[in-house]
């Protein structure tokens, strides 16, 4: 497997066990629905949680959450459209990144960025 999908994975596995011990249900993970896929779906307090998780390994290039760009951001609200509409969920839905920077040493910081962002639309 490629180096980078590697690494990806390590982050989702972090990320789940960061959300897990904070109290959250995770409903899914990976999910897809054509083109779009969301990381982790979890749930808390009647409120569905669509998070993408971004691992990277340096930040010269800016902050592993900088790489969630509008367009993402876009896909990731049209996913979970689908998603809210599959599951027939009359509540509350909430947009997090969380950010995963390792270094040299494979030590992490983790940042769980909860509202990262509100869609115009819903």
């Amino acid at each position: 497997m490629a180096k980078h999908l590697d690494l990806g994975r390590k982050g989702e596995s972090l990320a789940k066990a960061h959300l897990e011990k904070a109290g959250y249900e995770i409903m899914d993970e990976n999910w897809t629905h054509g083109h779009l896929e969301v990381d982790l779906i979890a749930y808390k307090d009647k409120v569905i949680i669509f998070t993408e998780v971004k691992t990277r390994t340096g930040n010269f290039f800016g902050e592993p959450e900088d790489f969630v760009d509008k367009r993402k951001q876009k896909l990731l609200v049209e996913a979970a459209e689908e998603y809210v509409y599959l599951m027939n969920h009359q509540g509350e839905v909430r947009f997090d990144i969380i950010s995963i920077l390792f270094d040299r040493k494979d030590n992490y910081t983790l940042k769980h960025i909860e509202d990262a962002f509100w869609p115009s639309a819903m």
